[in-house]
């Protein structure tokens, strides 16, 4: 599925349960295939689409203006202005900043990796606003069309840190299409319109057998004979629960290995109690369970 959407320039909608890995597999695509930093976007209720591509500063843009009309004025005052003790002109550039999804769609020889992560927490709207954006792979940046008669090119932040491009007539316009990973937890539907143009990948809860895996990859053997118990409580947790993550697993994994805690009789009442801690229900509900 992942070598598809990236064939078909196609975004990849990642949907399981919280915990299952979703978000990790942008990371192992970009390791796997060397393609630099993910540039993630994490949505909220709040989130636009204008707020992934770029935020411009227009408030401190004022003030830094009035600020350098300022000194222009008393350097004139004083007669500096011809030696050289002027203040530089203003860089439109400077308070313009891409955001991760304006940086992935930046002309890159080599595509980026996206996160778009959770999205079904956002607007109703963004899912066909991110639909049209990639079909026609630009976007205009409104404050740098308006200049471009005066400024061509102009340098402005990207979502890299430490990291600039060169944007030339305010239009961006990606070369390598970037590789999306959408991520959703199924809190609620998304358009038909936008289901049919992505691919859809759901990771299915791991089983016995991939969580005594998982925990074995983070702590080799330290755990011995417990690791098999553990794993064995916790899935009898989440069928308890509707579900439970695997970092939540993970977690009673390491205070085993620490020493604070273990399965031996006498010290079961308070492991349960710890337990019953970490292993929360996802959803807030969930019935109590015994020793």
């Amino acid at each position: 599925m992942v070598n598809a959407a990236i064939l078909l320039r196609r975004p990849l909608l990642v949907t399981g349960r919280p915990g299952v890995g979703k978000s990790t597999l942008a990371y192992r695509i970009a390791r796997e295939l060397g393609l630099g930093r993910v540039l993630q976007w994490p949505v909220t209720s709040r989130t636009t689409l204008a707020s992934g591509l770029f935020e411009y500063d227009v408030l401190g843009r004022a003030q830094a203006g009035q600020a350098w009309f300022a000194a222009q004025e008393r350097a004139a005052r004083e007669g500096t202005s011809g030696n050289g003790a002027s203040t530089p002109a203003l860089d439109i550039g400077d308070f313009i900043q891409l955001g991760p999804l304006g940086t992935a769609l930046l002309p890159h020889r080599l595509p980026r990796v996206l996160l778009i992560d959770e999205l079904d927490k956002g607007d109703a709207d963004l899912p066909n606003d991110l639909l049209s954006l990639f079909e026609d792979g630009w976007f205009a940046v409104q404050p740098l069309v308006r200049v471009k008669r005066q400024i061509e090119t102009v340098t402005v932040h990207t979502a890299d840190p430490g990291q600039t491009a060169s944007i030339h007539n305010g239009i961006i316009k990606t070369r390598s299409f970037p590789v999306v990973i959408m991520t959703s937890n199924g809190e609620r539907e998304f358009p038909e319109a936008f289901m049919r143009r992505c691919l859809r990948l759901d990771i299915p809860d791991p089983g016995p057998e991939a969580l005594g895996e998982l925990v074995a990859a983070h702590f080799g053997d330290s755990l011995g004979d417990e690791q098999g118990r553990l794993v064995r409580d916790f899935m009898t947790r989440s069928a308890q629960v509707d579900g439970l993550a695997a970092d939540q697993l993970l977690n009673a994994a390491h205070l085993v290995t620490s020493g604070a805690h273990s399965y031996r009789d006498e010290d079961r009442a308070e492991w349960q109690a710890v337990l019953d801690a970490i292993w929360h229900p996802l959803n807030g509900d969930g019935a109590d369970w015994g020793a």
